[in-house]
């Protein structure tokens, strides 16, 4: 190319887990959508908003299948890549199983971004692939106006040990495996208000793989698992309530956050996406009423390849902390519990 690339995140309307459609608007689309007959290998579809598909193979054998893909985030193309793998496999993660290997899907604008820049997209989504133990086995590719990049996953799980968002029970403690303040960190920085730490932060958040999912699943004390993507804490904290029929109450101040994040909620800076899950969701979510809108935007903020959140008995608690903390997830923090009720979330 004779000209200088544009950054990346100039050619995207939005960027990361951000570009989901809202919660309400998808459920319109989908609800209009005809209904699948019923497969007796089909143990999870898209009845609860889980975050994969599961089909049965064998008595030892199920597999677990996810899609995503979203537009950059951020400007370093290796960066983007490895955000966009490390977020599609946290879904066979968050259903308990071992990914076995991934499908690439790119869609790039081609003669806007040079065949070096999109090379390094890939390369990083392999990179983080490799991490995982798997191949990037094949894929697809488009020329779109807008760069797209992410992956088709494939991991397998013990029929008997898939984790599901259904499943949470009255009296479990809830666990997040990551800080919160995705939305507004990638907000900053494409405000070009991300300083050095916020932007390292970012980063190791990101690409950060939710690998316990496995040993979670061969606890028994463990009922219920969701990753936090693009819904925020409140939406899929809902989605896990609905799923079991159960309500949930998180504690305001139990997340952590990540470096900046909270000073630059405050100061206003926030994602469009935060401000269409309220609305999507809010008549759901019972909050005080002095909430500042700000703290409501951190709860309700996109999370791009965000952390598992955990529902556990109380007796399995400590054993699910330790685990988190010896894997390298140094912000883990229980920051709910399950109590009987109506589905919905309640913020205290």
């Amino acid at each position: 190319m004779t000209q200088a690339e544009p950054k990346l995140t100039s050619l995207a309307h939005g960027g990361g887990c951000g570009c989901k459609i809202a919660p309400d608007v998808l459920q319109s689309i989908l609800a209009g959508a005809p209904q699948a007959a019923p497969f007796v290998h089909l143990m999870v579809g898209a009845e609860t908003s889980d975050d994969a598909a599961v089909w049965r193979l064998n008595g030892e054998q199920a597999l677990v299948a996810t899609t995503d893909f979203f537009m950059p985030m951020v400007d370093d193309p290796f960066d983007f890549g490895r955000i966009a793998a490390a977020n599609a496999l946290s879904d066979v993660y968050a259903m308990g199983a071992t990914p076995i290997f991934a499908l690439a899907i790119v869609g790039m604008p081609i003669g806007k971004l040079s065949v070096q820049t999109i090379g390094r997209v890939l390369e990083g989504g392999a990179s983080v692939c490799t991490a995982a133990g798997i191949p990037v086995a094949g894929g697809h590719s488009i020329d779109s106006v807008e760069p797209i990049y992410g992956l088709v996953a494939l991991g397998l799980a013990h029929p008997d040990r898939v984790l599901t968002n259904r499943r949470a029970q009255p009296g479990d403690v809830l666990i997040l495996s990551k800080a919160l303040g995705v939305g507004v960190l990638s907000a900053a920085f494409k405000q070009e208000r991300l300083d050095a730490a916020g932007y390292a932060a970012l980063i190791a958040s990101t690409t950060q793989l939710n690998t316990p999912g496995p040993q979670l699943a061969a606890m028994p004390e463990v009922h219920a698992v969701t990753d936090v993507t693009g819904f925020g804490l409140l939406g899929h904290a809902l989605e896990m309530a609905r799923g079991a029929g159960v309500a949930v109450e998180l504690d305001l101040h139990g997340p952590v956050y990540l470096s900046g994040a909270e000073a630059l909620a405050a100061a206003g800076v926030r994602t469009g996406a935060s401000v269409r899950n309220w609305a999507a969701y809010g008549a759901s979510v019972a909050a005080p009423a002095d909430l500042p809108e700000w703290r409501r935007d951190l709860l309700s903020d996109p999370q791009t390849s965000g952390g598992l959140l955990i529902a556990v008995a109380p007796e399995g608690a400590e054993a699910v902390m330790r685990l988190l903390q010896e894997t390298g997830f140094a912000f883990a923090r229980r920051v709910g519990r399950v109590r009987e009720g109506a589905p919905s979330v309640v913020v205290a």
